[in-house]
């Protein structure tokens, strides 16, 4: 069985499968870009009420992370067969790139 065909039944099982799919320092890059960008949308559409904001979520979060799997991974994002899980580890290693527990540097 490929690890893409793998079954994963915890998040705990799924994120270093997650982390293993996103080497390339650069594509860790473009997914730290894009999830800070989804959150900034989220506070300000939220704040000032403009709702239609959070339309353009996905099409920021998603546009950053997949073109760091398509031209850096070489790679099919998880997000097809796990959207759950995959949308809790750009969160989670967007968190560990700004605490400094994973490397984003493109110089690696």
């Amino acid at each position: 069985m490929k690890d893409t065909e793998k079954a994963f039944h915890t998040f705990v099982d799924f994120y270093p499968y997650y982390l293993d799919e996103h080497k390339h320092p650069m594509s860790r890059r473009l997914h730290f870009i894009g999830t800070s960008i989804v959150i900034v949308l989220l506070v300000v559409s939220i704040t000032t009420q403009i709702f239609s904001l959070l339309f353009i979520i996905p099409l920021a979060g998603y546009g950053f992370a997949w073109s760091g799997h398509f031209f850096f991974e070489k790679n099919r994002p998880a997000t097809f067969q796990y959207p759950l899980y995959s949308l809790m580890s750009d969160f989670l290693m967007s968190w560990q790139i700004l605490t400094g527990k994973i490397h984003s540097d493109i110089n690696n």
